[in-house]
């Protein structure tokens, strides 16, 4: 397997591909960017993972039915304010004419393009604005670090920063590129993806290895964060591989490199979605080691990572383990709890609070300096196999109510 590595730029970053972002005025009384568009030169093999959750807002069941259909794509158009969620038929119409508009901008067929919305759910899309945002977005298409961080801002809803992110990497000796923005703060606890996020690649792939890979990969890393254990109507991961880069058929190898490099991506992306949960002061990781089973190792850390006691507890510097192995407890896995160790880690240092099921002998003061900083590891071992599991979510806040008590006004 070749190295991988990290370059300027996001979702333009491959060949082929540009972006735009900008202000259409979708959101009431709000000055910032709202709408974007990411346009590929030659039409692109697509993958996707979508929302297990029952309601579907319209743009994904749009964009499920044409990565089940197989044909390539050539654009997708993305607005934030409104979700397109829970709208009825005229929802449905909305969403297909606004990937029509974009269509007949950019010489593709209205299937040809991806949409994706996000923001309050029941409200309907202002298609006026839709269609101005979609005409001014068309002919402003540009490659570039800066279009790529103009579309990755304007995806953005409660988020407080951008997230993007790129890789180099070759595949049969040519090299390729993998590009790929994101946006979620809120509303996050995935099954399948999470929120909206964009992948894109130069790279020449199969869509059956494009899919069979994104479903893998999403299930190591956007499955395994959570801010507030709400699964959103429109979580959404697209992947959009063009094949400029000209590499052949994939061998064992590429495919392994391929993975790895989509495996950076979406951890990296999921990671920045959970220290940037809604009101989040850090980031909370948990990693779960000597498991009996994989699932088992999945289910604990994420029993852990979605406790709102165990988030309170972080958010106070406290350190609660108490909370941990409750959480642990009530995850449905069987375990020894007399066997259980945990420590915590940051950048302030290492320190184990629980020693084979009981308190360990450890300094509060030093938890407390340790739980400070701005990304807080729990390492627990259950001694129970060899199986490990890492999940991600943020601390509990005070302004996590303020915002979604005020979130529509």
């Amino acid at each position: 397997m070749t190295s991988i590595k990290v370059i300027d730029g996001g979702v333009t970053a491959p060949l082929g591909f540009t972006a735009w972002g900008l202000r259409a005025g979708i959101k009431p009384g709000k000055t910032n960017r709202d709408m974007a568009m990411l346009r590929t030169e030659q039409k692109a093999e697509t993958a996707g993972v979508f929302t297990k959750n029952l309601v579907k807002a319209a743009p994904v069941k749009w964009d499920k039915s044409i990565v089940a259909a197989g044909g390539r794509v050539g654009a997708v158009v993305v607005n934030t304010g409104f979700a397109n969620a829970c709208t009825g038929e005229q929802g449905d119409k909305d969403a297909r004419t606004t990937a029509a508009l974009a269509a007949s901008f950019l010489g593709l067929e209205a299937e040809e393009v991806l949409v994706a919305s996000t923001g309050v759910i029941g409200g309907r899309l202002p298609m006026d604005k839709i269609e101005a945002g979609v005409r001014a977005l068309a002919p402003e298409l540009k490659a570039g670090p800066e279009a790529a961080a103009l579309a990755a801002e304007a995806i953005m809803t409660t988020d407080t920063r951008k997230k993007q992110y790129a890789l180099e990497f070759e595949l049969g000796g040519k090299v390729c590129r993998m590009g790929g923005m994101c946006k979620g703060s809120g509303m996050i606890h995935p099954n399948l993806g999470t929120m909206l996020c964009f992948i894109t690649t130069d790279a020449a792939v199969p869509k059956a290895v494009l899919q069979e890979l994104l479903a893998e990969v999403a299930d190591d890393t956007f499955n395994m964060i959570s801010v507030d254990g709400d699964t959103s109507t429109n979580d959404s991961v697209l992947v959009l591989a063009n094949g400029m880069a000209g590499n052949g058929p994939l061998s064992a190898s590429d495919k392994e490199t391929l993975r790895a490099a989509l495996y950076e991506m979406l951890k990296f992306l999921s990671m920045r979605i959970a220290e940037d949960g809604e009101g989040a002061t850090k980031l909370f990781e948990v990693t779960v080691n000597g498991a009996a089973t994989r699932d088992a190792a999945r289910t604990l850390a994420k029993s852990v990572v979605t406790s709102s006691l165990t988030k309170a507890a972080i958010y106070g510097r406290d350190a609660n383990w108490g909370r941990i192995l409750c959480a642990m407890g009530y995850s449905g896995v069987n375990f020894d709890p007399d066997a259980v160790d945990i420590v915590f880690e940051s950048a302030n240092g290492r320190l184990t609070i629980v020693e084979n099921g009981v308190a360990a002998d450890y300094s509060e003061e030093t938890a407390k300096e340790i739980l400070s900083a701005d990304k807080v590891t729990a390492l627990i071992d259950v001694h129970d196999g060899e199986f490990s599991a890492t999940a991600w979510g943020c601390d509990l806040t005070h302004e996590y109510v303020s915002i979604n008590a005020d979130y529509r006004s």
